[in-house]
């Protein structure tokens, strides 16, 4: 099926300056994307592209990219009705909802998957045209993850405890699933240059999560390639310089804004939060001709702290990047 809905466009740099902060707006907040700013999940033309990346993310190893962590049956099922609800309403063209005998099951019209599971939404198995998926889905949120052109997190809490407990993420940008999975939020984001105010706030941001309205916030990087996959540890047969997609030359510049629209909803009758990550790339040659925006870019580059340069890669390549763009 071929989907006619161009990607929408954010330009998360209007203030000039590279700031962290939560940065949260209610989900729904207009961008000027039209009805896509009030999904949770969008879908556009490039939807082939992002399935294609995490088919390959879980056959070159599925544990690389998918895990759990104190993850309980009562959350795994809030988050695959959650899921599932949020996918029928938003997108009715591609998925619908079908009674059988063991509970329900999904169409998906984009993968030309059905996905079954239980009455407790557990996955049950997949009927599929054509070719079998492989590795073979092992749980309903790495089914429905398959679906989506987003990465999902889920954030979990007990008795003022958080911790991550399940990660699907196909598209890292430099972190991996391996390393954040059964963490707490002040510990995930320790690495994050500037986040030292915010992780002192982690326990009201915790609740923010999961009590409040759904919420979007975005956050940006440069990258010199339009790789969704940048998982720290490349696959065997790519070398670490290739993959990485950190390395500008001035004499061939290639450079893209990459920038996350990452969705928060909270699941508070099981004291849980689904974060959604959306990736997006802009190219910079094209930024670079609206007077306006090449500016904004500028500027935030030069605000970048000496640990934010590290942070996102750009030490080495800074001063040549502004002097590409600051060049006529």
């Amino acid at each position: 099926m071929s989907i006619n809905i161009a990607a929408a466009r954010y330009f998360p740099l209007d203030n000039g300056r590279y700031e962290v902060k939560p940065g949260m707006a209610p989900l729904g907040k207009c961008f000027g994307n039209g009805a896509a700013d009030n999904h949770v999940f969008q879908i556009d033309n490039t939807f082939t592209d992002y399935r294609n990346t995490k088919l390959a993310a879980r056959q070159e190893c599925l544990s690389k990219y998918f895990q759990t962590s104190n993850y309980s049956d009562i959350i795994a099922t809030a988050v695959a009705k959650f899921i599932i609800r949020r996918l029928t309403y938003e997108h009715p063209n591609y998925f619908h909802v079908e009674s059988c005998t063991s509970g329900i099951a999904l169409n998906c019209q984009l993968t030309q998957e059905t996905l079954y599971f239980n009455n407790n939404y557990n996955f049950q198995k997949v009927d599929i045209q054509g070719d079998t998926i492989s590795p073979p889905y092992i749980c309903s949120l790495d089914a429905l993850a398959a679906q989506v052109q987003e990465d999902i997190t889920v954030i979990c809490r007990a008795d003022n405890i958080n911790w991550v407990g399940a990660i699907h993420l196909c598209f890292p940008n430099h972190w991996s699933a391996e390393d954040k999975i059964g963490r707490d939020f002040a510990t995930v984001h320790a690495p994050v240059a500037g986040m030292e105010r915010i992780n002192q706030r982690a326990q009201a941001i915790m609740n923010t999560m999961i009590m409040h309205q759904p919420m979007v916030r975005f956050a940006w990087g440069l990258s010199t390639d339009t790789r969704l996959n940048h998982h720290p540890q490349p696959p065997l047969n790519i070398a670490g310089e290739v993959w990485s997609g950190r390395k500008f030359d001035i004499n061939n510049p290639r450079l893209y804004l990459r920038i996350e629209r990452q969705v928060i909803w909270g699941l508070p009758e099981c004291d849980a939060s689904v974060f959604t990550i959306r990736t997006y790339f802009r190219d910079v040659a094209q930024i670079k001709q609206d007077a306006h925006q090449r500016q904004k870019l500028v500027s935030a580059i030069k605000s970048m702290t000496a640990d934010s340069l590290i942070y996102k890669g750009l030490v080495e390549s800074r001063d040549a990047i502004l002097a590409w763009l600051e060049k006529s």
